[in-house]
C-alpha cells in the first residue's frame, strides 16, 4: 500500500504545481480528486482503504509544504 500511497501524492505534488494552488485546502482537494482517480483506474481496489490513505497522504501535508517554503522550483 506504501506504494501507492507515494504514487498519489508524486501525482497530487504535480497537479499542485500545474495548477499554482499550494495551500492545505487544494491539497485537500487534490488528494480525493486524485484517489477517485485512481479508484476508477482500477489502481485502488474495494479492498484497500481509502480513509486510512487519505489520512496518511494528509499526514504528508507538512513535508510538501516544507518543500514549496524551501524550493523555488514552486511560486507561492
Amino acid at each position: 500500500m506504501e506504494n501507492i500511497v507515494q504514487e498519489i501524492y508524486q501525482l497530487v505534488k504535480k497537479k499542485m504545481r500545474e495548477q499554482g494552488a499550494y495551500d492545505r485546502d487544494a491539497y485537500g482537494e487534490f488528494v480525493n480528486e486524485t484517489i477517485d482517480y485512481f479508484s476508477e483506474k482500477g489502481k485502488l481496489s474495494d479492498d484497500e482503504n481509502e480513509e486510512f490513505i487519505k489520512d496518511q497522504l494528509m499526514a504528508m501535508w507538512e513535508d510538501f509544504s516544507d518543500q514549496i517554503a524551501n524550493s523555488e522550483d514552486y511560486e507561492a
